[in-house]
Formats: C-alpha cells, structure tokens, sequence
C-alpha cells in the first residue's frame, strides 16, 4: 500500500521475539514502510532516542523499552548518518539506574551512543497550546536537531492505556511530573489536554511502538507481560495510538488523550483519515486483552452539576493498598503530590478526600501493592 500524502500513515509489522536480528528487521521495515529512516534522519544531525524508562525493573517485566529497540534504532541513525543520543527522566531514581536495570545502557554501551538524564528545566512558551500556554520542559530535549519516540505498549491505570503521545511526559523533568499531576487535579481531561499540547510543542520525528511484548493488567509498572509480537510506527502519535486502540478492542473515548484529542477536531484522531500499511487492522486485532478499570469519568456532560459533586466519590475508583504485598518502602508517600499518603504504625494511610486520583502512587509502587479499587456505587452498579 502507498504511502498516504492526504492521510496520516501508521505501520504495522509483525516481529515474534527479540532477537536483535528480527527487531532490526522489522523496525527497518516499519520505517522503510514511510519512507525509510532518510526521511526523518540527516546526515550530521543529532537525534533524540527517547525510550520509555519508567523504573529501575528487568526487561522481562514489560516495563520499559526493550533495548533491542533502542539498538536497532541507535544502528538505523547511525546508518543514515547522524548521531543518536539515548534519554529519559523517570519519575522515580535516574535514567541511568533504569537503562543499567533494563539493559539499555549495555546497549548504549556497545554501540557506543550516549546515555544522558534528561533534568534540566526551562519554561518553554507555547502559544499554539490548547490546554497550556507554558510549558515546563528538558532542556536537553530542546537541545537535538530531532527526536524519535520509542514508547512500550502498556496499560496505565489513569490513561488507560500509555501510548505514543504519552511517553513524551518523559521530557518533563522527574521531579516536576507529580507537580503537573497536581496542577491537573481530580479530573484526567485536563492532564490528557498538557500530554497533548506537550506531545505536538516537542513534535517528534517518529513514533515506533515496542509491541512485541506489551503490558496489560495493572500497568504501567506493575502489570503483566503480554505477548502481542506487533511493532506499530508512524510519524504522528496521535494517529498510532488511534490503530492500537482498535486493535487491542479499546473505545478511543475510554483514552483520555485520544478524547481530548477528538474533542479538539483533530484529524489524526479520526480511524477513516488514518492509513494502514503493512499488516492490516484487522488481520493483528487482539482478543482478551486485560485492560485496568476505568478509574475516573468526567459525569459533568452527563450529569447536573450537584449530582455530579455529590456522587463524584461514589462513582470514582481511588487507589487501594493492599497490605499483604506493602513493605512500607514509603516510595508512595514520596511521590504523592498532594501528599495525601502518611505511613502510620504498620500500614500506609491515604486522605481520600483530598486524593485527587492521579495515580502516582500505583505507577511508582516498586511492589505493585497498590491497585484501583472502583467507587461504592460503581461497584454496586456495575453498568454506570
């Protein structure tokens, strides 16, 4: 199939495991299904890899980028003639403890790229913003001639799913991720619309999506390993998270950032002006993919005003400790940011009446002790 010029165009390549071979193989011909890696890498230029480098866990644990990904990447950048830079800002520890842990820094190492920690902040003007007109943003990131995206393919317990458009969240500095948290507040629409609005402001190059072996479940740092064997690229995020939201059997409104999207008109949103090549949609859909509660659900369109505030408590999911798993590392309390988490005597507290559901603590949890638990109502109710 022809590359689309009137349609944003997503690939989709099949690869059953991670042999450096089959990955280079098929992340070449995922790229090459775009134009090839000459498209979108200049000799002499220097290019961004921004990996998914959520924690410090094994590769086998589905957390992060697997680095056969990241070196195929590094060897198709270095092919084209420029030079690849690896980074990442965790929102816990450093990039450099998450790629030693991973494997991406042996990686780095033997092809000798570069592993840097994206923490320097700067306020970055964005006046085409639709939710922020101000950014705060790596200055390393700024820094590059380009980017490309290499996101893993993960359920997150706030966004649903964690995709393209939100693996750039990891240009913000770590320490200032839970302070956007807080900035959002209760309601995930408003965090969707800044993922959004920093996704197109650092506009990379090139999105290819780890699929071989996704995360489901209680995602994204504590769920399970799912073998999808897919690897999905694209030179817009919007549109990628768009097909693999149909191909894992997901509603695009059940993912706040393709809802905001949709709301804000854009066309790479819409599935009839996306165009598929390679595999087709249809011939890789999964079937019984375990996806995390719907936590949170803005009744405000649905619902007067007093009821909303009124039942907001009963229908909204809230985090839940399970005490049996807990080692009261305290790492929740750390990075909760309305700080609402309290370790007392033998267990962890949460004021739940100041929670604003953000989940940080669940996506931080190095135990993964803390799951969703859905509102009274919810529960009583399931069909709400």
């Amino acid at each position: 199939m022809p590359i689309s010029h009137m349609k944003k165009t997503v690939a989709i390549v099949r690869c059953a495991a991670y042999k450096d071979t089959d990955v280079l193989e098929a992340v070449r011909k995922s790229v090459g299904l775009l134009g090839g890696i000459e498209r979108f890498v200049k000799k002499g230029e220097r290019i961004l890899i921004k990996p998914n480098l959520l924690a410090a866990k094994p590769v086998e644990t589905a957390v992060t980028t697997h680095p056969a990904f990241v070196k195929a990447v590094i060897l198709l950048i270095k092919e084209a003639g420029a030079t690849p830079v690896v980074g990442d800002s965790p929102g816990m520890g450093s990039a450099q403890k998450a790629a030693q842990k991973s494997g991406i820094l042996d990686i780095c190492r033997e092809t000798g790229a570069q592993l840097i920690e994206l923490k320097e902040l700067v306020i970055a003007e964005n006046p085409r913003g639709h939710t922020f007109r101000r950014l705060e943003v790596s200055k390393e990131a700024l820094g590059f001639d380009g980017i490309i995206n290499l996101p893993k393919l993960k359920t997150h317990v706030q966004m649903y799913l964690t995709l393209g458009v939100k693996n750039m969240f990891g240009c913000v500095p770590g320490k200032l991720k839970p302070q956007w948290h807080l900035s959002s507040g209760v309601d995930s629409k408003d965090f969707a619309g800044m993922l959004l609005d920093l996704y197109y402001f650092l506009s990379p190059r090139l999105t290819i999506m780890d699929g071989v072996i996704a995360m489901e479940g209680n995602g994204p740092g504590s769920g399970d390993p799912r073998t999808l064997g897919l690897v999905f690229a694209s030179e817009n995020a919007v549109a990628m998270d768009t097909v693999i939201a149909r191909v894992l059997g997901c509603k695009a409104e059940n993912i706040p950032i393709l809802k905001a999207a949709i709301g804000r008109g854009l066309k790479e949103s819409d599935i009839s002006n996306i165009a598929v090549c390679g595999e087709s949609m249809e011939s890789v859909l999964v079937h019984g993919f375990r996806f995390p509660p719907l936590t949170g659900v803005n009744f405000a369109d649905r619902l007067p005003y007093f009821l909303d505030r009124h039942l907001r408590k009963a229908l909204t999911s809230r985090p839940h400790i399970d005490k049996a798993k807990c080692s009261l590392c305290k790492v929740c309390v750390e990075v909760c940011p309305p700080e609402v988490m309290s370790k007392s005597g033998q267990m962890i507290d949460i004021n739940y009446d100041r929670c604003i559901r953000c989940y940080c603590c669940q996506e931080m949890c190095p135990q993964g002790a803390i799951t969703p638990r859905q509102g009274w109502l919810k529960r009583a109710i399931p069909g709400l």
